[in-house]
C-alpha cells in the first residue's frame, strides 16, 4: 500500500476537488497527478476512480444550484422572477443565500470547503482573485462564446476576463455618470441644465445666492462609509484625467501623491466646501445616508436642487415619491464634461455571475441569465440595468431608465468604478479617506500621503 507523506497527501487532495467541482480534462488531471509524484499507472487509477473518461472535463449531473448574492428585498424578489420560468421549465431548484458581506461568506464556506455553486460578485477585483485561486469555472468552457461576444460589448468580455478565458458575466449594471434633479423645478426656477463643470458650479453658486441649498449629499453606509464620496472622485478622474491615468491610477503606476489625484479630490472639494451648496456641511455629509440623501431635491418644496450617485438612485426617489413621474418630476442630467478630451466617460458598477462548481444545472443557469429574454424579465421590473446589447430599449419601464441604459450602452469611455478594481485594503483606505477630506479638506495632502502608504503595501 502506498504511503504518501502530508504534502503528497494534500496536492492529491486538492486534485480530487478541484476534479469533482471544476472538472478537469484528463490530460491536466494526469499532469497534476503525476507532478504529486503518482506513477502514470496509479494517476490513471485516481482518475478513474474520481470518474474521470475520455479526455473531457467531468461535468456533474444535478437538479439544484446553490446560489449566494448580496440581492435583498426588492432586488432579490426580481432576481426569483427572473429564475422562476427557469426553475419549471428545467425541473431545476434554486437555493438562494443573501448575504449583505459576500467576501465573508465566501471565505467562510471556502474555508469549510464548501463552496457555493454559483456566486454573485458586486466586483471584478474580486473575480480577478477567485479566478487567480483556481476557485471559478471558466464559462467559455461551456457558453457559446460567439453568442457571448454578439451580446456584450469587448470592455466587459475583457472585465469579465482572467488569463484569456471568461470568467464571469456582467448581470447587473449601475451607470454613475448621472446627477439627479427635477425638471419641473428647474423649469419654475429658470435653471438650465448644466453642460460643463464651470457651468454646474456657477449653477451651484446662483442657488446658494438665492439663500437655496443647491447640493444634497450623504455618505453614510455603515462601515463602508464613504463609498459615495469615492464614486464621485472615480467620476471626475476618468473626466478629467481620461483611461489611462485611470488605468494608472487603479494600478497604482502613479501615486496617490500624484498631481492628477490631487486635483480631483480638490475639484470634489469645489461641491463639498461650496458656500452655502450643502445644507450642514460638512457634518450632515457625514451623518446622512446615501438613499435618504437622494430625497431633498423631490421633496415640496425643494430642499435641494441636485444630487449624484449611480441610476438605482431612481429606485430611491420612486420608492419614496410613489407619485412622482419619471422625466417630468425627477431626472437626470450626464455627468458634466471637465476636460472635452473625454467628453460622455462614464464609470459604473455591476454585479457578475461566476461558477464555482461544474453542474449540469450551474451550465444551464448561467446560459439562461447570459440571455437577453432572462434579463429583461427585471429589466421590465424596474431597477436593472443590463450591459446586454441585445436588450430591447423599449423594455426599460420609463424614460429615465431607458436613457441610463443608453448612456451606459454608448458611452465611448468606460471604467469600473476605481474603488472596486483596487485591493481591499486600498478600498476601504479610500472611503476612510474620503470622510477625512470631506471632513478636514485642509489635510489633502496628509489624506494621499497616507492612501500612498496603503497603497504600497498592498499591491503586489
Amino acid at each position: 500500500m502506498p504511503i504518501y507523506d502530508s504534502h503528497q497527501r494534500n496536492a492529491i487532495d486538492q486534485l480530487v476537488e478541484d476534479f469533482s467541482r471544476r472538472g478537469l480534462s484528463r490530460r491536466e488531471f494526469l499532469k497534476r497527478a503525476m507532478a504529486t509524484g503518482l506513477s502514470v499507472s496509479a494517476a490513471s487509477t485516481l482518475l478513474a476512480a474520481c470518474g474521470g473518461s475520455g479526455g473531457t472535463s467531468s461535468v456533474i449531473q444535478s437538479n439544484k444550484v446553490d446560489l449566494l448574492t448580496t440581492w435583498g428585498g426588492d432586488e432579490l424578489d426580481s432576481f426569483k422572477a427572473v429564475v422562476g420560468p427557469f426553475e419549471s421549465q428545467n425541473g431545476i431548484t434554486i437555493n438562494i443565500e443573501s448575504t449583505k458581506d459576500v467576501n465573508a461568506t465566501l471565505t467562510t464556506r471556502l474555508a469549510g470547503n464548501n463552496p457555493p455553486d454559483i456566486a454573485v460578485l458586486p466586483n471584478p477585483g474580486k473575480m480577478q482573485q477567485l479566478a487567480s485561486q483556481n476557485h471559478l469555472i471558466a464559462l467559455d468552457s461551456f457558453l457559446d462564446m460567439g453568442t457571448v461576444h454578439s451580446d456584450y460589448s469587448s470592455a466587459w468580455t475583457d472585465l469579465g476576463s482572467y488569463k484569456g478565458h471568461l470568467y464571469a458575466i456582467f448581470y447587473k449594471a449601475a451607470n454613475k455618470g448621472t446627477v439627479w434633479y427635477s425638471p419641473t423645478q428647474f423649469q419654475a426656477n429658470g435653471y438650465q441644465v448644466p453642460a460643463t463643470w464651470d457651468d454646474m458650479i456657477s449653477l451651484s453658486t446662483q442657488i446658494a445666492s438665492s439663500g437655496k441649498f443647491p447640493w444634497s449629499m450623504g455618505v453614510e453606509s455603515g462601515s463602508a462609509s464613504g463609498w459615495p464620496a469615492a464614486d464621485w472622485i472615480a467620476q471626475i478622474y476618468l473626466n478629467q484625467s481620461g483611461p489611462d491615468k485611470y488605468d494608472k491610477w487603479v494600478a497604482h503606476t502613479i501615486p496617490w501623491t500624484d498631481p492628477s489625484i490631487k486635483t480631483a479630490f480638490q475639484t470634489f472639494g469645489q461641491i463639498t466646501s461650496g458656500t452655502h451648496y450643502i445644507n450642514g456641511a460638512p457634518q450632515s455629509i457625514l451623518a446622512t445616508n446615501y438613499q435618504p440623501a437622494s430625497y431633498p431635491p423631490f421633496t415640496s418644496p425643494p430642499q435641494a436642487y441636485m444630487y449624484y450617485l449611480g441610476d438605482f438612485t431612481e429606485t430611491f426617489i420612486t420608492g419614496q415619491f410613489k407619485t412622482a413621474t419619471p422625466g417630468t418630476d425627477f431626472n437626470f442630467f450626464p455627468f458634466p464634461t471637465i476636460n472635452s478630451a473625454y467628453k460622455g466617460a462614464v464609470t459604473g458598477g455591476a454585479d457578475l455571475i461566476t461558477a464555482m462548481r461544474n453542474t449540469t444545472a450551474v451550465q444551464k443557469l448561467v446560459t439562461y441569465l447570459e440571455t437577453a429574454k432572462a434579463q429583461e424579465i427585471w429589466v421590465k421590473r424596474g431597477g436593472f440595468t443590463s450591459p446586454n446589447k441585445k436588450v430591447d430599449l423599449s423594455a426599460y419601464p420609463d424614460p429615465v431608465a431607458k436613457a441610463s441604459a443608453q448612456q451606459l450602452q454608448s458611452a465611448n469611455i468606460y471604467r469600473f468604478g476605481a474603488d472596486d478594481l483596487m485591493p481591499a485594503q486600498v478600498e476601504d483606505a479610500f472611503w476612510k479617506a474620503m470622510l477625512s477630506y470631506i471632513s478636514t479638506p485642509d489635510q489633502l495632502d496628509s489624506i494621499l500621503s497616507n492612501m500612498e502608504s496603503v497603497a504600497a503595501q498592498s499591491y503586489h
